[in-house]
Protein backbone atom coordinates (compact mmCIF):
# COMPACT_ATOMS: atom_id res chain seq x y z
CA UNK A 1 0.00 0.00 0.00
CA UNK A 2 1.19 3.39 -0.89
CA UNK A 3 0.65 6.54 1.00
CA UNK A 4 -0.28 9.43 -1.23
CA UNK A 5 2.27 12.70 -1.12
CA UNK A 6 -0.17 15.09 -0.26
CA UNK A 7 -3.18 15.32 1.37
CA UNK A 8 -5.62 18.16 -0.10
CA UNK A 9 -8.26 19.05 1.92
CA UNK A 10 -10.55 21.89 3.24
CA UNK A 11 -9.32 22.97 7.19
CA UNK A 12 -11.31 20.76 8.86
CA UNK A 13 -10.54 16.95 10.55
CA UNK A 14 -7.38 15.98 11.96
CA UNK A 15 -4.96 17.57 9.89
CA UNK A 16 -6.08 20.74 10.72
CA UNK A 17 -6.08 21.46 14.37
CA UNK A 18 -2.17 21.41 14.61
CA UNK A 19 -1.83 23.51 11.66
CA UNK A 20 -4.64 26.02 12.89
CA UNK A 21 -2.11 27.22 15.66
CA UNK A 22 0.47 28.17 13.00
CA UNK A 23 -2.36 29.76 10.96
CA UNK A 24 -3.52 32.19 13.80
CA UNK A 25 -0.27 32.90 14.46
CA UNK A 26 0.91 33.92 11.09
CA UNK A 27 -2.73 35.98 10.39
CA UNK A 28 -0.98 38.36 12.78
CA UNK A 29 1.96 38.19 10.83
CA UNK A 30 -0.15 38.89 7.49
CA UNK A 31 -1.24 41.48 5.81
CA UNK A 32 -4.08 41.53 4.11
CA UNK A 33 -5.35 38.31 5.20
CA UNK A 34 -8.59 37.13 4.90
CA UNK A 35 -10.87 37.33 7.97
CA UNK A 36 -9.34 35.18 11.01
CA UNK A 37 -9.21 31.58 10.49
CA UNK A 38 -12.55 29.50 10.65
CA UNK A 39 -14.36 32.89 11.28
CA UNK A 40 -15.70 34.23 7.95
CA UNK A 41 -13.33 33.27 5.01
CA UNK A 42 -14.98 33.49 1.95
CA UNK A 43 -13.23 30.81 0.44
CA UNK A 44 -11.66 27.94 1.50
CA UNK A 45 -7.57 28.43 1.94
CA UNK A 46 -5.57 25.53 -0.10
CA UNK A 47 -4.33 22.85 2.54
CA UNK A 48 -1.53 20.17 1.64
CA UNK A 49 -0.18 18.40 4.77
CA UNK A 50 2.65 15.25 4.82
CA UNK A 51 4.29 13.24 7.35
CA UNK A 52 7.49 13.01 6.16
CA UNK A 53 9.84 9.88 7.48
CA UNK A 54 11.81 10.81 10.72
CA UNK A 55 15.05 10.23 8.63
CA UNK A 56 17.01 13.07 6.58
CA UNK A 57 16.21 10.90 3.45
CA UNK A 58 12.86 13.01 3.89
CA UNK A 59 14.24 16.40 3.74
CA UNK A 60 14.22 16.00 -0.31
CA UNK A 61 10.80 14.25 -0.41
CA UNK A 62 9.46 16.93 1.29
CA UNK A 63 11.13 20.02 -0.99
CA UNK A 64 9.64 18.13 -3.65
CA UNK A 65 6.79 18.22 -1.74
CA UNK A 66 6.47 21.75 -1.85
CA UNK A 67 7.93 23.06 -5.16
CA UNK A 68 4.75 20.71 -6.72
CA UNK A 69 2.23 22.24 -4.18
CA UNK A 70 3.34 25.54 -4.76
CA UNK A 71 2.94 25.40 -8.70
CA UNK A 72 -0.27 23.38 -8.55
CA UNK A 73 -1.49 26.46 -6.78
CA UNK A 74 -0.67 28.63 -9.29
CA UNK A 75 2.31 30.35 -7.15
CA UNK A 76 5.30 28.70 -8.75
CA UNK A 77 7.43 31.65 -8.41
CA UNK A 78 7.60 31.30 -4.88
CA UNK A 79 8.35 27.28 -5.13
CA UNK A 80 11.80 27.85 -4.60
CA UNK A 81 11.24 29.93 -1.72
CA UNK A 82 8.89 27.72 -0.22
CA UNK A 83 10.73 24.62 -0.57
CA UNK A 84 13.86 26.41 0.82
CA UNK A 85 12.01 27.31 4.12
CA UNK A 86 10.12 23.54 4.08
CA UNK A 87 13.84 22.14 4.10
CA UNK A 88 15.45 24.14 6.98
CA UNK A 89 11.96 23.90 9.10
CA UNK A 90 12.14 20.04 8.22
CA UNK A 91 16.08 19.70 9.10
CA UNK A 92 15.66 21.75 12.74
CA UNK A 93 12.48 19.17 13.62
CA UNK A 94 14.90 15.98 12.27
CA UNK A 95 18.02 17.60 14.22
CA UNK A 96 16.02 19.46 17.08
CA UNK A 97 12.78 17.89 17.39
CA UNK A 98 13.45 13.95 18.04
CA UNK A 99 17.41 13.41 18.33
CA UNK A 100 17.50 9.87 19.47
CA UNK A 101 13.53 9.73 19.89
CA UNK A 102 11.63 6.75 19.43
CA UNK A 103 8.47 8.35 17.88
CA UNK A 104 6.91 4.87 18.19
CA UNK A 105 6.34 5.77 21.76
CA UNK A 106 4.47 8.68 21.11
CA UNK A 107 1.43 7.16 18.64
CA UNK A 108 -0.45 9.64 16.41
CA UNK A 109 2.16 12.23 16.88
CA UNK A 110 4.67 12.03 14.25
CA UNK A 111 6.22 14.90 12.46
CA UNK A 112 4.18 16.49 10.45
CA UNK A 113 4.45 18.99 7.72
CA UNK A 114 1.96 21.61 6.27
CA UNK A 115 1.28 24.45 3.60
CA UNK A 116 -1.63 26.46 3.99
CA UNK A 117 -2.61 29.26 1.14
CA UNK A 118 -5.24 31.87 2.18
CA UNK A 119 -4.20 34.38 -0.56
CA UNK A 120 -1.42 37.22 0.19
CA UNK A 121 0.83 34.52 2.15
CA UNK A 122 1.54 30.97 2.12
CA UNK A 123 1.85 29.41 5.67
CA UNK A 124 4.76 26.67 5.66
CA UNK A 125 4.33 24.88 9.42
CA UNK A 126 6.45 21.75 10.98
CA UNK A 127 5.32 20.18 13.89
CA UNK A 128 7.45 18.18 15.97
CA UNK A 129 7.04 16.55 19.60
CA UNK A 130 10.05 18.41 21.57
CA UNK A 131 8.81 20.89 23.07
CA UNK A 132 12.62 23.16 22.77
CA UNK A 133 11.85 26.48 21.54
CA UNK A 134 13.57 27.32 18.22
CA UNK A 135 16.45 30.18 18.49
CA UNK A 136 17.71 32.18 15.66
CA UNK A 137 21.52 32.06 15.85
CA UNK A 138 24.50 33.58 14.21
CA UNK A 139 26.27 30.95 13.69
CA UNK A 140 29.71 31.38 13.47
CA UNK A 141 31.01 32.28 10.22
CA UNK A 142 33.46 28.93 9.83
CA UNK A 143 30.41 26.30 11.18
CA UNK A 144 29.33 24.23 8.36
CA UNK A 145 25.53 24.65 9.85
CA UNK A 146 23.36 26.42 11.85
CA UNK A 147 22.14 28.84 9.28
CA UNK A 148 18.57 27.29 8.88
CA UNK A 149 16.58 29.93 10.79
CA UNK A 150 18.87 32.19 9.08
CA UNK A 151 17.64 31.41 5.77
CA UNK A 152 13.93 31.21 7.02
CA UNK A 153 14.51 34.36 8.19
CA UNK A 154 15.01 36.15 5.25
CA UNK A 155 12.94 34.05 3.19
CA UNK A 156 9.75 35.11 4.88
CA UNK A 157 7.99 38.33 6.18
CA UNK A 158 7.43 37.00 9.68
CA UNK A 159 8.06 33.40 11.54
CA UNK A 160 7.65 31.99 14.72
CA UNK A 161 6.48 29.16 16.59
CA UNK A 162 3.37 28.09 19.29
CA UNK A 163 2.54 24.83 21.31
CA UNK A 164 1.05 21.78 19.10
CA UNK A 165 -2.38 21.71 20.08
CA UNK A 166 -2.87 19.18 23.90
CA UNK A 167 0.91 21.21 24.23
CA UNK A 168 2.67 17.88 22.67
CA UNK A 169 5.30 19.62 21.39
CA UNK A 170 5.27 22.59 19.01
CA UNK A 171 4.84 24.17 15.22
CA UNK A 172 7.44 26.29 13.49
CA UNK A 173 6.04 28.54 10.99
CA UNK A 174 6.49 30.79 8.56
CA UNK A 175 4.53 33.03 6.54
CA UNK A 176 5.98 33.79 2.75
CA UNK A 177 4.26 36.77 0.83
CA UNK A 178 3.53 36.17 -2.46
CA UNK A 179 3.59 38.68 -4.78
CA UNK A 180 1.16 39.26 -7.73
CA UNK A 181 2.41 37.89 -11.30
Amino acid sequence: MTVPLAQLALPTGTDWPWLQSAAQMAWRACRPWPPEPGDGWTAAPHVATRTPAPDARSIAAARAFAAATASRWGIGAAADDVAAVVSELLTNALRYGVPGADLTDQPGWPIRLGLLFPGPCVVCAVADPSPQIPVLREPDWLAESGRGLQVVSSLSSRWGYCLAPSDRGKVVWAALPIRPA
